[in-house]
């Protein structure tokens, strides 16, 4: 039985046990399906209920299992009708199974899968064959699959895809893929169409996988992938940024300093991993390495508010719904009609254009880490922005001075494991729509993009609000915020 729109969850009128031959029989449970057979009861949660359906009187229900919390794979159960008089009943239960299984996340969602494998430490084709793929076919998803032979040939394939054949861009990669693939659409004559109609997914196989982190609660694949069989579409902020004369998107951070050259500056040694970060915090740390720029920025929250104005802003996003999901009735790809349309038009201009009006540009000599994001984990085990909301209009935006003695600063960063980075005194933090960032007194150096390096150059950045489209967990970020403010995810069922 093929079931291909999305449904609410709702109490259903079939039969709440269906028996079966043999002394079998399925039945729901709350939040359980729970099978019977010669082996007694077993319970399988709902959110792990793949698939259903009837082939002549074999019914088969697949479904996934976790032998840990980092790992899972489809297995399937069968069972028999005990007569032709039972398959309206079967067929009653199976629809109400998957109603119920899949709440408002779309059924068998159908995938452009991009598969890099030179992602992070490698092994994305691996881990996309033995890990992922099965669990995804299970779900019975449609998949059209391509394996990555170059930089930048996702932003190509994106630009030319046909957005009414997909729901979903997945990438089995890194961070740097997405980033291709949001600029994709972004190129794309029907840009503002294509970013609201087409939600990118992410399979993490790379170094950081923040988006998956942020996404989905865990940077490994196949519980990444049991997210996006089981997810909903969700808005997400994108960032315009222009650097000398081009225009491009950033979905997940921006960074100068400390953090983006430890990242871009040990690509020599991707072999260790996110490792590889850690060594180049400390090397830098140690020598108190500054970065001078001058500064423009037009604050949200957080300068006259502070740090318990940026709380209150997270709360009120959080208790009154206005935040994440808020924004798919009015904003999704069916309000877009058939006008091409690029990217909307820039409030603030560009890098080259006069300092808008009310802007400030502010000398920084002792700048360590600029760091710009617009999700709460940057890498596993990393949040860096704790009020970080999907579509709430800002950025994130932290600054830490250069000039702390070595174990302050080394404290501080990594009091981002600890859950109390963002009430440390030596956290600068800001909720913002948009800056201009100049380097200066450095002839070359490391700009991070999304996890890319660009031209060392000034640059410009502004916030568009739920201008893209992404599969997550349960409508918003699963980073609950080291401050343990309101569990955002708690107030949407999966």
């Amino acid at each position: 039985m093929a079931m291909n729109g999305a449904s609410s969850p709702q109490k259903s009128n079939c039969h709440e046990m269906l028996p079966l031959a043999g002394d079998k029989s399925l039945s729901l449970d709350g939040k359980e399906l729970v099978i019977h057979d010669a082996s007694g009861r077993r319970s399988i949660s709902l959110y792990n209920v793949l698939w259903a359906e009837l082939s002549g009187a074999q019914l088969t229900v697949s479904y996934a299992t976790q032998s840990s919390k980092a790992a899972a794979k489809p297995e399937s159960w069968t069972g028999q009708l005990p007569d032709a008089s039972s398959k309206s009943v079967a067929e009653s239960f199976i629809s109400a199974l998957l109603t119920l299984a899949y709440g408002d996340a779309q059924i068998r969602k159908r995938a452009y899968v991009l598969v890099n494998p030179n992602s992070g430490p490698g092994g994305a084709l691996r881990k996309w064959e033995r890990d992922v793929r099965p669990l995804l076919e299970a779900a019975r998803m449609e998949l059209d699959v391509v394996t990555l032979t170059r930089g930048g040939e996702a932003v190509d394939l994106v630009e030319k895809v046909d957005i009414e054949k997909y729901d979903t861009i997945m990438a089995c990669s890194g961070d740097g893929t997405p980033h291709e693939v949001f600029n994709g659409l972004a190129k794309r004559p029907d840009a503002l169409k294509a970013l609201s109609k087409i939600a990118v997914s992410h399979i993490p196989c790379g170094s950081g996988n923040a988006m998956s982190c942020n996404l989905y609660g865990s940077h490994k694949p196949t519980m990444a992938a049991l997210a996006i069989i089981k997810g909903v579409v969700t808005p997400l902020d994108l960032i315009s940024i222009t650097q000398e004369d081009r225009r491009f998107v950033s979905f997940l951070s921006q960074a100068i300093g400390i953090i983006a050259e430890s990242d871009l500056a040990t690509e020599n040694l991707r072999w260790m991993g996110s490792a590889r970060f850690d060594l180049g915090v400390f090397t830098r740390v140690f020598r108190r390495k500054c970065y001078p720029c001058d500064l423009a920025v037009k604050v949200e929250v957080g300068d006259e508010d502070g740090k318990d104005g940026i709380k209150s802003h997270y709360r009120n996003f959080v208790s009154d719904g206005s935040s994440d999901m808020a924004l798919t009735t009015s904003q999704n790809g069916d309000q877009v009609d058939g006008d091409e349309e690029g990217l909307p038009p820039l409030k603030h201009g560009t890098v080259k254009d006069k300092l808008p009006e009310g802007w400030e540009l502010v000398s920084h000599e002792n700048i360590g880490t600029f760091y710009c994001g617009n999700m709460a984990y940057m890498a596993p085990d990393a949040n860096f922005f704790s009020a970080a909301i999907a579509a709430d209009g800002c950025m994130d935006l932290v600054i830490i001075n250069g000039d702390l003695p070595p174990i302050t600063a080394l404290k501080t960063l990594l009091s981002v494991e600890s859950g109390k980075f963002f009430d440390s005194p030596q956290v600068c933090y800001k909720k913002i729509s948009a800056y201009r960032l100049i380097p200066r007194n450095q002839k070359d150096g490391y700009i991070s993009i999304d996890g890319e390096r660009v031209p060392f150059a000034p640059f410009q950045a502004e916030v568009h609000r739920g201008l893209g489209r992404v599969i997550s967990k349960r409508g918003c970020f699963e980073a609950s915020g080291p401050m343990n403010w309101e569990k955002a995810g708690e107030r949407k069922q999966a």
